[in-house]
């Protein structure tokens, strides 16, 4: 049975085995990197408070990530450009990212839970999908908060260049606001071609 860690989550799916949590942050965004984590965490070393990020709030995730920085076995977190994602498609570029952190592991894991209902083999590593794993396992937890907070950090100083776009607020999510700085200003090098970065016209007699 597995053990439940101080957050109600569960520490591992398969006992005995080396397993990392693997989660992504951005994959909606119409601008901005998707960036994955991965994260094997010590048992001796259990961190309270994890969960989903999208249930913690920002000072929450931010003082979760140095927690699990210092005590987690082994952590990495890696991106794929909107370059990638206009080439080679969101979904795929999901879990390129994911490879990307978990070739960026100093531990080898023998086993990988990711977030989601799909993944592309790793490196011939079983693996386990989970839907809402990062409110399930600590492991994919962990990744949710390093990959949540490493792209809002990232978003943070791309604001800085490009500030009408309030990626310092929208992180790049499809806000009303961030759609009208592109309808009004045009696109970055930082956008996504291939998304629809403005809402479609409704076609005339239509409400919506």
């Amino acid at each position: 049975m597995n053990a439940i860690g101080k957050g109600g989550l569960r520490l591992f799916h398969t006992s005995g085995l080396i397993e990392a949590g693997c989660d992504e942050a951005g994959r909606g965004c119409l601008a901005g990197p998707v960036v994955a984590a991965a994260v094997i965490l010590d048992p001796k070393r259990p961190i309270k408070g994890l969960n989903d990020s999208k249930q913690l709030s920002e000072t929450r995730r931010d003082a979760l990530r140095p927690l699990i920085e210092r005590n987690a076995l082994a952590w990495a977190v890696a991106m794929c450009s909107p370059e990638e994602i206009d080439r080679f498609n969101i979904l795929k570029c999901s879990f390129m990212a994911m490879h990307r952190a978990l070739d960026l592991l100093v531990v080898r894991p023998q086993h990988i839970v990711v977030d989601g209902n799909r993944f592309i083999p790793y490196d011939a590593i079983p693996h386990h999908c989970a839907i809402g794993g990062d409110a399930l396992y600590a492991h994919v937890a962990a990744a949710s908060i390093l990959a949540k907070t490493h792209r809002d950090e990232l978003m943070m100083k791309l604001h800085d260049e490009h500030p009408e776009y309030a990626w310092d607020r929208n992180k790049g999510y499809p806000t009303r606001q961030h759609r009208a700085s592109i309808a009004a200003l045009g696109t970055t090098v930082h956008h996504r071609l291939s998304f629809t970065l403005l809402q479609p016209e409704l076609p005339f007699g239509t409400q919506g």
